[in-house]
């Protein structure tokens, strides 16, 4: 499609800056606000044009142009001086313009007084404009710095990178038998891209939707067959790119390729037959490392988990011919350091080839490592548990009280509509207009009982939610590092 004609219903609430970045105003209204609405369809955030075009028409031989001119002047030197339309000016010409309307006896005195409207009013409006502005800026720099706190809480509770997220999607695609996410060449080094091994699972029923995610949008009309002919699978990428297009998908959590590639694992765990129960790779430490991971999970009722965490244990890996008692776990310091080598050493893994006797040592060992560092591994989760407990009842009380708040205040305010329902006179409704009204007051009645209802059911219900019925530890994996240099 290449022209949209729309009438001013399409001023509001709808976004074409992806498709476009030129718009005519057939017509111009008299508000300035809603000429507004009108440009902010195109014009906006995820625009990918650098310069968008909002164009209208000025015909000199008709007299309501003159002044429809000097509208847009006077439009253009608020947003100079004001970033927008502002609002003050704004109500005062709707007010002249209705009040006087467009006779063409007063069109030069209303041209006139549209020009030193603007000028007289200019301060006032500025400063009233101004004010409203701050107070908007608070705001919005009170809400900004909220959503920064939790967007960065966020990162470290996950502590998801691109990088991260490429290896866990392509160990699960070698798991699910396909090749891993490939990077492709392309001209936007700021912006990696990747192939995704769509050949690999296009021959099975249960992935063709989960791939058209990765196509281009299909046309009306089109069938399915002939969509999926005529669109390839797009590229990939891990980041932002910024802009809202057509030649690459970014990937994230709630995209549905990755929810399916990482439900493997977010359903069964690490305990599934085809995932490997440990692993050996080489760490640029020079000292031999071994991490027993265990999973902490919370049951609640119906076997609804709760809550889910990963458990390491890490420890200095000696020898057991030479080893005297169990394996010393490493204090706070010991453990970050380890884990942050490993961290290292899973980016750069196939990298160092360990050698078949250090393997044959390590492989030996396990069993005797796991059990050594078990008792370490039920201790931290039973107090990860209770940290965990208590801020699932703390959850559950704010959740309660969430919910008594909302019941409460929806019960005010229909007890308000009742009153005024039961004060206001019958006026001269018609038939249709008073079964309305009457519906309307036996709903708000009948709600009003429910909330009674849900006022002693709902709270209840939500601290049940949260009781912990069973708690879980199980090790499921063992990663040992060994020094690069032997």
């Amino acid at each position: 499609m290449r022209i949209l004609i729309a009438t001013d219903a399409a001023r509001e609430g709808i976004n074409l800056q992806r498709h476009c970045f030129d718009l005519f105003h057939f017509d111009l209204p008299w508000n300035p606000s809603r000429l507004d609405q009108r440009n902010g369809r195109i014009d906006r955030k995820l625009q990918p044009a650098e310069e968008v075009f909002c164009r209208y028409f000025i015909f000199r031989q008709r007299a309501e142009d003159r002044v429809l001119e000097v509208l847009m002047n006077k439009v253009k030197r608020i947003r100079e001086e004001l970033g927008s339309a502002a609002k003050v000016l704004e109500n005062r010409l709707s007010t002249k313009i209705t009040r006087e309307g467009m006779r063409y006896d007063s069109l030069e005195q209303l041209e006139l007084g549209i020009r030193d409207l603007s000028v007289d009013a200019k301060q006032k409006t500025i400063d009233d404009e101004l004010g409203e502005a701050r107070s908007r800026q608070v705001d919005l720099r009170n809400e900004v710095e909220i959503l920064r706190n939790r967007l960065e809480f966020s990162r470290r509770r996950i502590g998801l990178t691109p990088v991260k997220l490429r290896q866990a999607l392509s160990m699960s695609l070698k798991l699910a038998g396909a090749a891993r996410i490939k990077e492709v060449a392309s001209n936007d080094k700021s912006l990696p891209r990747y192939s995704f091994p769509a050949l690999d699972l296009a021959s099975r029923p249960d992935w063709t939707a989960t791939l058209d995610t990765l196509r281009a949008h299909k046309r009306r009309g089109e069938t399915f067959g002939e969509w999926r002919r005529r669109t390839p699978i797009r590229e990939i990428t891990f980041e932002d790119p910024g802009i809202l297009g057509e030649n690459a998908v970014q990937l994230h959590l709630e995209h549905r390729v990755v929810k399916r590639l990482l439900g493997r694992f977010t359903s069964q765990g690490m305990i599934h037959f085809d995932l490997s129960k440990a692993c050996l790779t080489a760490a640029s430490d020079a000292i031999p490392r071994v991490v027993l991971l265990g999973r902490l999970a919370i049951y609640g009722p119906s076997a609804a988990r709760l809550h889910e965490e990963i458990v390491p244990i890490t420890a200095r890996w000696i020898d057991p011919n030479v080893r005297q008692g169990r394996l010393k776990p490493y204090g706070e310091w010991g453990e970050q350091a380890t884990l942050n080598s490993l961290q290292q050493a899973l980016s750069e893994a196939g990298h160092y080839r360990i050698p078949d006797l250090v393997q044959r040592r390590l492989e030996a060992s396990a069993k005797i490592d796991i059990e050594s560092l078990r008792l370490y591994l039920e201790r931290r989760a039973k107090d990860l548990a209770h940290d965990a407990k208590s801020r699932l009842s703390k959850r559950a009380n704010e959740e309660k009280r969430s919910m008594i708040n909302l019941l409460q205040s929806q019960r005010k305010r229909i007890a308000a509509a009742v009153r005024e329902y039961d004060d206001l006179p019958m006026l001269d409704f018609n038939d249709g207009e008073r079964r309305q009204r009457e519906s309307d007051h036996r709903t708000w009645r009948r709600r009003l009982l429910e909330i009674e209802q849900e006022l002693d059911n709902e709270p209840r219900r939500i601290i049940e939610t949260y009781t912990v019925h069973a708690t879980r530890v199980d090790p499921i994996g063992l990663v040992y590092l060994w020094p690069r240099t032997g």
